[in-house]
């Protein structure tokens, strides 16, 4: 079946969405997520393009990013070629890392811009990995409320302040109000309508999980890495709840708690 031609934008801005190939973690601890920060703040040099929000999840990434001196395709081949080197060379590994090519939307006017923040800032909570969006490390989102942010550098946040307002104080006032509304809009997402995973790859995964977040035995650690553990797998997989007890060997009554706290 032929490739779907994409459609071009005409403002230069455009969402991203990549994600790991079977579904897998391309992140599987904090360096390699810093890295991958560092191959973006590196790409983005001699105004290849400008990067208006980011977040990284463990199993994927979206990015508002607009055109500079190169198109996107480009820009994502850059991008994803790098950091693939790098994945692969440090866990000794070959072959694809990405599912298929990254995906993408046009963006072309500024509510679309600011409702796409949003919900790329809001992707953690919404997963359940953190109650509010500031409490999470790697996103754009605190870039945008303090310029010695350690990702101040890798984001263009004026465009998006500016939208608010010109003076910086009053613009950052209005972001932090905006960006933690309550939404239910879908940008480009991939788990709602998507099959659960093969149990067989589920039990895999599983246990590089485990393995990534240093965790060895499940019942003697720390409730809250298990529940953030739990609430991975689960936004991953999306499988039942059934299955994630066959697979975890916990009790079905405590994933259901925990999936709902």
């Amino acid at each position: 079946m032929p490739r779907q031609e994409r459609i071009k934008s005409k403002s230069g801005y455009y969402h991203i969405m990549i994600r790991g190939n079977e579904k897998k973690n391309i992140f599987l601890n904090e360096q390699d997520k810093l890295k991958f920060v560092e191959i973006l703040f590196d790409k983005k040099a001699e105004r290849r393009f400008f990067l208006h929000a980011f977040c990284l999840m463990d199993n994927h990434v979206h990015l508002l990013l607009c055109e500079g001196e190169e198109d996107v395709s480009k820009v994502m081949k850059r991008i994803t070629v790098s950091y693939v080197y790098y994945f692969n060379k440090k866990y000794r590994r070959v072959g694809h890392l990405f599912q298929d090519r990254y995906k993408s939307e046009a963006v072309e006017e500024d509510s679309y811009v600011l409702a796409l923040s949003r919900y790329i800032h809001q992707n953690p909570v919404k997963a359940g990995i953190v109650k509010a969006t500031g409490e999470y490390k790697w996103s754009s989102y605190n870039a945008y409320l303090d310029g010695k942010s350690p990702f101040s550098k890798a984001v263009d946040t004026n465009m998006i302040l500016s939208l608010f307002s010109k003076d910086i104080a009053l613009a950052r006032k209005e972001f932090v109000k905006f960006m933690n509304q309550n939404t239910e809009e879908i940008f480009l997402d991939i788990m709602e309508k998507e099959e659960p995973m093969d149990e067989h790859e589920a039990k895999k995964l599983y246990q590089e999980m485990l393995k990534s977040r240093g965790v060895t035995n499940i019942a003697d650690d720390h409730r809250k890495s298990i529940d953030e553990l739990i609430k991975d797998f689960k936004q991953t997989t999306n499988l039942s709840i059934r299955k994630i007890a066959a697979i975890t060997g916990l009790n079905k009554d405590k994933i259901n708690k925990i999936l709902k706290n």
